[in-house]
């Protein structure tokens, strides 16, 4: 089994981290933390929405929000035994549905991690909750997504 593990692993790392996006935000395979299904990611300039106060831009943040939605949906797919080793054909079909973002205080930090749980998973549509903190554990903005899965 932790054979299998380890092929579903390197197969989220390399499609996740391939797309140029995910490269733009600084997404990069040491983002991505498989064991807890959460995505860090540092403060860059590229990132700022507010030059003022250095602060993050809210497409940023939906973004990385988003991100973490699709990725903690990835997880719980592939540790399913029923899913196989390989991860590509979610990673082709999945996509975002529907997209709420709840901006709770300004994008100010250093570093920063989203984590996110399912609140629904069906055959077709699946829901999940995120929420994006600073490294003082600040809660910066909760997400809401609903995506295709099936």
């Amino acid at each position: 089994m932790n054979e299998e593990k380890e092929a579903i692993r390197k197969a989220l790392r390399d499609n996740i981290s391939e797309l140029p996006f995910h490269r733009f935000l600084g997404l990069s395979p040491e983002c991505f933390d498989m064991e807890n299904g959460r995505i860090y990611f540092d403060m860059r300039d590229e990132l700022v929405g507010n030059n003022h106060f250095k602060i993050l831009h809210g497409g940023v943040i939906a973004s990385i929000l988003d991100t973490e939605g699709g990725f903690v949906l990835v997880l719980d797919g592939a540790w399913r035994p029923s899913a196989g080793p390989s991860v590509s054909p979610f990673l082709i079909k999945g996509g975002t549905i529907d997209l709420r973002i709840d901006y709770l205080r300004p994008g100010k930090g250093k570093h920063f991690v989203a984590s996110g749980t399912i609140l629904r998973r069906g055959n077709k549509v699946a829901v999940a909750r995120t929420e994006l903190r600073n490294e003082q554990d600040e809660l910066i903005a909760v997400g809401t997504g609903t995506y295709l899965v099936g």
